[in-house]
């Protein structure tokens, strides 16, 4: 806890050091002016009682001022850390985007504890809010809590037995805490699903499908239960929670009572004078504010290092899924004496710089032997893939859903690293390769592609970041994905905001928004590897070969220059027939590979899936 508090001290430091120490210095000085009020409160009343009238009315100046300090500076303070607290938020934001986009791979996307984590971090990560002034104001309990002591060890040393009350309740707040945050942790599935259902329920598009299926109250009951897992799984441990506390709260009660009884019975027996049992009196009330302001403080800190833990916890998350072979390291299943590249691999070696891709393509890409099991997968995805994509070669990968398409696709990325195996750029290692150099070289369109909502114009400009405002390139680019006409279906053409995230914003339909993605696809002109998966799924057969027609002639030209390899996943297959190479994957295997004729000719599950679509055209 203190580990987490001091982190966040530093980070408050670093956004602005003089509102940090303001804000410090003012919480501190609002603690400690409530032991002063009851020392002076003493002074006040012994005065009075032995009539010195100069000394009670300045003991009564300093206990307004004490009263109007410990008032007043507490809020004085949050203007200060108001502020800090936002950047504190902000700051936490940026480092969980860092870390769940700062590595090559994707491969930590495809954990459920990823998500569980996020899920959790979503929520938690508001406690920072909280947490700079947990921090504050534990700096200014423990300080007052000095004073404190040292008043109650002048009174009557066995007082000083009276903080000790303080401990169970301490205790009993951390044990309640823990359990409160593992009932959050075991609930964070249930709690991703139902807040999965409530984007559901309120999205636009879905909205359609529901309503026809009747799918509305089906959705209503799944995000019920879902939440009513949750609720019930947070709502038991809150009780046993709050039970907890109220037992240590109990302890520090029977504590408090014994510390007013030994100063009464002094009283009475005349040992102690009015101003003393005061004393006494107001300190063993602070004291038991202490004690409730430290339990909340302790709690809150506890939080925090929860969310600096489970922040931890998707580092270490992201890094083990994501741990790519360094250049020079064997691939995970192979020694350094592993297979060999092959004839090619001197010239590779000694023509591409270290680290840096080939200018062109001369010999293609090879999968060797590549296995690929997902975290807490039972059986791979891919299973010894051999595959040779030669350059200047337009590839249709099929197969039937889950066959591994586009797991092929992610690999070729470099957004999956092979659990074993090897991926050679004409016979180089990808892993040997600087991955942002080498998807500086891949144009991409995906099927789940992303709605940026953007100016028109950078919404298909970003495909090539540094020319995303170049006018040219963008229409250039539109051109390559037949969206010529899309420019004038806008009405600000290429100015156009998209989306409902602007005021003004235009809605587009699924076709134009894939359009946008497919320029956006089209914006490099010297890719070394084109891949399309699957990306023309919202246009109908014709459009989609008409693209790939016309994209097959400009991928010569590409190809030409830069030895490019086009890789296109679909299903149509009027559109795979124009591909030069044809790869059938099954279970994660090749399971045929060739023309479009040499696979009607040998009659295998590229020839009976080629006839049955084909049945269905007639």
């Amino acid at each position: 806890m203190l580990s987490a508090g001091w982190a966040l001290w530093r980070t408050s430091l670093r956004q602005d050091r003089r509102k940090a120490l303001t804000a410090l210095v003012l919480v501190v000085a609002g603690a400690v002016a409530w032991p002063l009020v009851a020392v002076l409160l003493r002074v006040l009343f012994d005065a009075v009682t032995a009539g010195r009238s100069v000394a009670a009315s300045l003991a009564g100046v300093g206990v307004a001022v004490g009263l109007i300090a410990g008032l007043t500076l507490g809020h004085f303070a949050h203007i200060a850390y108001f502020e800090l607290a936002e950047l504190d938020v902000l700051h936490v934001h940026q480092e969980l985007m860092d870390a769940t986009n700062g590595t090559p791979g994707m491969a930590h996307f495809e954990r459920s504890a990823f998500a569980d984590k996020i899920t959790v971090l979503e929520q938690d990560v508001e406690q920072l809010r909280v947490g700079l002034q947990a921090v504050l104001t534990g700096v200014g309990l423990a300080v007052a809590m000095a004073l404190t002591t040292v008043v109650l060890a002048v009174l009557h040393p066995l007082l000083l037995l009276l903080p000790l009350a303080a401990v169970p309740p301490l205790l009993a707040g951390r044990w309640a805490e823990r359990t409160v945050d593992r009932a959050r942790e075991a609930g964070a599935e249930s709690t991703r699903r139902a807040a999965g259902l409530f984007r559901l329920a309120t999205d636009a598009a879905a909205g359609k499908e529901l309503r026809i299926f009747g799918l509305t109250g089906e959705v209503r009951r799944r995000h019920r239960g879902h939440w009513q897992d949750a609720t019930r799984r947070l709502w038991r441990a809150q009780l046993v929670a709050s039970l907890v506390r109220m037992t240590g709260q109990l302890a520090f009660a029977a504590g408090y009572v014994l510390a007013v009884l030994l100063i009464l019975r002094d009283a009475v027996a005349g040992r102690r004078g009015v101003g003393d049992v005061i004393l006494v009196v107001t300190i063993a009330a602070q004291v038991n504010q202490q004690v409730a302001g430290a339990v909340g403080v302790l709690q809150d800190l506890q939080r925090l290092r929860s969310v600096y833990h489970r922040l931890d916890e998707v580092h270490d998350l992201v890094r083990t899924a994501d741990r790519h072979p360094t250049p020079g390291d064997p691939t995970p299943g192979h020694t350094a004496a592993g297979p060999t590249v092959g004839a090619g691999s001197t010239a590779a070696l000694g023509s591409v710089a270290a680290g840096a891709p080939p200018a062109r393509l001369r010999e293609g890409i090879r999968l060797a032997g590549v296995t690929l099991c997902y975290p807490g997968g039972a059986e791979p995805v891919v299973d010894g893939l051999d595959l040779h994509l030669p350059a200047g070669a337009t590839v249709a990968v099929v197969g039937e859903n889950g066959a591994g398409k586009t797991t092929v696709v992610k690999l070729l990325c470099g957004l999956l690293t092979p659990t074993s195996g090897r991926i050679l750029v004409d016979g180089v290692e990808l892993a040997a390769l600087s991955l942002p150099a080498w998807r500086a070289r891949i144009a991409a369109g995906f099927q789940d592609f992303v709605r940026f909502e953007l100016p028109a114009r950078q919404a298909v400009g970003v495909g090539d970041l540094p020319r995303r405002d170049d006018d040219q390139a963008v229409r250039t680019a539109l051109g390559r994905a037949g969206a010529d006409d899309l420019v004038g279906q806008l009405d600000e053409g290429l100015d156009t905001p998209l989306g409902r995230s602007h005021t003004d914003g235009a809605e587009l339909s699924g076709g134009q928004w894939q359009k946008l993605a497919l320029g956006r696809a089209f914006m490099r002109d010297d890719p070394l590897l084109v891949v399309l998966d699957e990306p023309t799924a919202a246009l109908d057969a014709e459009a989609e070969y008409a693209l790939f027609a016309r994209y097959r002639e400009q991928a010569r030209e590409v190809a030409a220059r830069t030895g490019a390899i086009s890789v296109f996943v679909s299903h149509r297959f009027s559109t795979v027939q124009l591909a030069d190479l044809i790869v059938v994957l099954a279970d994660g295997a090749v399971a045929e590979a060739g023309s479009h004729a040499d696979l009607l000719a040998a009659g295998g599950q590229y020839a009976e899936m080629f006839e049955l679509q084909a049945r269905a055209y007639r």
